[in-house]
């Protein structure tokens, strides 16, 4: 007879556990709520050393009240923390580091405080885990970086504990489930308790302990482009991207990437995209922060939808007023979501288009570089040919290779930038800084963002490369070359190279295109300050102080 060994094993250590450690805190807790002043005690209760700790703060939305009182807990109580951070935005992120609070860390970006984590790895304060993409790091916290613990922010609670998350819901619903449904506590700080909420974003039963914070969350306008400073190096960049690009393969979803460059793009659409008859034909549905520099565009017919990663300071009244635009709750306020979004931009548009700080000559990038660790974002999830893909669109399909049996479309990748960096360094390299951080930080792969195999498009001030068009390594570096200017890239190529890339329509320079450099002038731009960007906008959109220095 075969004996079940299992019998007297209990199946709800995680529940115990969990309960056991809630009990402790139940002195300093009023139903969830825990007062202001005793957070530090609570977390000192609640977490364990080695345990994984999630804490919310990613591009915009940072749980800023939480992740101050974690770096001041006494670290002979609590330490030894594997810390699970989509961002490392904040000096605190890392003083719990340098505290042995924490001693590990898996994350996504670090742009803030790439130098710090650089040194801090260097003087071996933090071990690395790995760089995620966002999707890879959410998914993760449901499979083998199940968090003990969940640090995160919402703007109201009421009595019961709902949470309502507003407009800059973001990670928070992602970073939640996969803390509470595995046993996990879910330690939320709000901006303030109310009677009732607009909506429920959380309910109650997944939340464990609510702070009432002193200060409300930090939330940056990380997306908000000033127009006043969009060269006409960038507005030619972006003639060429409409022209070469949407308009060639018939673009209609699309993501972009932060910056001037697609801030141009966003500001052409009415004016010169408006002149070409474009308009219904291209960029009518987006994945994307709800930039300012979109207003124009949305009040002049050209956008149907958009489903944003998170929100923008300022902008809530316009969205509110917009709802045919934006994805908004009944309480009129919009419904963000950063894994939802992410995975539109991975699978469901056409196009994504966005910049690097190192391309090296095969059209691999990557934002990292030599004392710097920044990390990835969202980049590599939208910067690549997501397999999975079944649905057809022209522009997919325009990327079709017939002449193999099988064929399918491919997700257009395009990568824009000026030739040179601040301080005139070329943006082509040889040899990629990513690869020797790599070995310094003792990673197992180098930190490429964008793999130049998944490169279709380059746009430089010199022209476009179809990337996609070559049919070798070799090849695709004679395309990169013949856009890359006065590089030593660029300077190794031959006149005869590049015009017989042009004859074969690899190389479109801005005369194939019927653009006229003396054309790109800053009055094409359909807003050129964020003045104008308010009267577009019929006086809803409220920039944050630091965008009205030209115009208060």
């Amino acid at each position: 007879m075969i004996q079940n060994s299992n019998l007297k094993r209990s199946w709800t250590t995680r529940r115990d556990e969990k309960n056991e450690r809630m009990q402790k805190a139940d002195p300093h807790l009023e139903g969830k709520y825990v007062a202001t002043d005793h957070i530090t005690e609570v977390l000192e209760t609640l977490i364990q050393p080695k345990d994984r700790v999630v804490l919310e703060g990613n591009n915009q939305k940072q749980a800023s009240f939480l992740s101050t009182a974690l770096a001041s807990v006494n670290s002979d109580i609590v330490k030894e923390l594997h810390m699970i951070m989509s961002s490392i935005s904040r000096p605190e992120h890392l003083d719990i580091f340098e505290k042995g609070i924490a001693n590990r860390i898996d994350f996504a970006f670090a742009g803030p405080q790439s130098l710090r984590v650089a040194q801090m790895i260097d003087d071996g304060q933090m071990e690395m885990g790995n760089i995620h993409t966002y999707l890879e790091l959410y998914g993760r916290l449901f499979i083998d970086l199940i968090p003990s613990i969940a640090l995160v922010a919402a703007d109201k609670a009421d009595e019961a504990g709902n949470l309502y998350t507003g407009a800059n819901t973001e990670e928070t619903p992602t970073i939640i489930e996969a803390t509470a449904f595995r046993q996990g506590i879910v330690i939320v700080q709000v901006n303030e308790q109310v009677e009732e909420l607009p909506r429920v974003d959380i309910p109650a039963s997944w939340v464990d302990v609510i702070v009432v914070a002193k200060d409300p969350y930090q939330l940056e306008a990380l997306f908000t482009r000033n127009p006043r400073h969009i060269s006409e190096i960038q507005i030619l960049m972006a003639m060429i991207t409409i022209r070469g690009v949407y308009e060639k393969h018939q673009v209609q979803s699309l993501n972009h990437g932060i910056g001037f460059n697609t801030a141009a793009i966003e500001l052409l659409l009415p004016t010169y995209g408006e002149s070409l008859g474009l308009r219904g034909k291209i960029c009518q549905h987006w994945a994307v922060n709800p930039h300012p520099t979109l207003i124009p565009a949305i009040e002049s017919g050209w956008i149907d939808s958009i489903h944003c990663f998170g929100g923008e300071r300022g902008m809530e009244e316009y969205i509110s007023a917009r709802s045919d635009v934006f994805f908004l709750g009944r309480d009129g306020t919009l419904r963000s979501n950063r894994t939802l979004s992410q995975m539109a931009g991975q699978y469901a548009v056409d196009l994504f288009i966005g910049s690097t700080l190192q391309m090296d000559y095969e059209g691999n990038s990557s934002t990292v570089t030599k004392g710097r660790l920044a990390g990835f974002g969202g980049a590599p999830n939208m910067g690549h040919d997501p397999k999975g893909r079944r649905h057809s669109t022209p522009a997919w399909l325009d990327m079709m290779k017939p002449e193999e049996t099988l064929v399918r479309g491919k997700k257009l990748v395009v990568q824009m930038m000026e030739t040179h960096q601040q301080g005139n360094n070329p943006v082509f390299v040889e040899r990629l800084d990513a690869i020797d951080v790599a070995k310094e930080a003792n990673l197992d792969i180098p930190p490429v963002m964008i793999y130049g195999e998944d490169v279709t498009h380059l746009v430089t001030e010199e022209g476009v490369a179809y990337l996609y068009k070559t049919n070798s390594i070799a090849e695709r570096k004679e395309a990169i070359a013949a856009v890359a200017g006065v590089t030593p890239a660029g300077q190794e190529q031959s006149l005869k190279q590049k015009e017989r890339l042009r004859s074969q329509g690899i190389v479109a320079y801005p005369e194939d295109l019927g653009i006229r450099r003396s054309d790109a002038k800053r009055s094409l731009l359909a807003a050129q300050s964020v003045e104008d960007l308010v009267t577009w906008s019929d006086d809803l959109y409220d920039p944050p102080q630091q965008f009205r220095s030209y115009w208060s």
